[in-house]
């Protein structure tokens, strides 16, 4: 007999996990479970029906958050204008000093940003920032001559996703805190980012499934009908 967690326990008695809702349903549903002592992340975890291993079918991309992600992001950048990046937010900017400090076991940061310029040093640094998925990317957004924009875009609520070996992809969605709405909008965005960013060369259905959750809690599965034309 499989034995239930708490929490799953817990959402049973507020919604049939068996089923599948609308994303407006869902958030819902997410508002009245229980709350653990910390302000959750909300999540949305996607299962894809692309091949991985085939660099055409590669899913990988940035959306911009209408309401942010709640999260206090540390940006670290890769610039000969260390002053700008600065400027601009960055809690940690250069290149030689900076690229010594990670060879070092630095990684007191979320994300990194570099300049076109900057990249020729930082790819020496490759196979340490790399496995951590803190490499700077153009497809990420992470590497721009306009490194201020770049800081500010991250800050502000612009997160990544990459399908992972599996074809599966968790993205962040904001955090229990916010409202209703602004998780609705948030989600939505997301789930139409990843809609829109279908491999061109795929055949069949793209979008298997997608579960809305926050740290602590079970998955809600959405119904595909909120993602079938993609």
């Amino acid at each position: 007999m499989v034995k239930l967690s708490k929490n799953y326990r817990a959402a049973l008695e507020v919604a049939d996990l068996t089923k599948e809702y609308t994303i407006a349903e869902a958030v819902d549903i997410l508002a009245k479970l229980p709350k653990a002592k910390f302000d959750e992340t909300v999540e949305i975890s996607v299962k894809l029906g692309v091949d991985p291993r085939k660099g055409d079918e590669m899913v990988r991309g940035t959306v911009m958050l209408p309401h942010g992600s709640g999260k206090t992001v540390r940006v670290l950048a890769f610039t000969a204008d260390a002053q700008a990046a600065l400027d601009a937010g960055a809690s940690e900017a250069g290149l030689e000093d900076m690229i010594a400090k990670v060879q070092g076991g630095w990684f007191d940061f979320d994300v990194a940003v570099a300049t076109p310029d900057a990249m020729k040093e930082v790819r020496k640094i490759a196979r340490v920032l790399g496995p951590k998925g803190l490499m700077p990317n153009p497809k990420a957004g992470t590497v721009s001559a306009d490194i201020s924009k770049a800081i500010q875009e991250v800050m502000a609520g612009r997160v990544e996703y990459k399908v992972d070996k599996n074809a599966s992809l968790g993205v962040g969605a904001g955090k229990r805190s916010f409202s209703n709405e602004q998780v609705l909008e948030n989600v939505t965005t997301i789930v139409e980012a990843i809609g829109k960013a279908r491999p061109s060369v795929f055949k069949g259905r793209y979008i298997k499934s997608v579960y809305l959750s926050a740290t602590m809690t079970p998955g809600i599965k959405l119904a595909s009908s909120e993602f079938a034309k993609y």
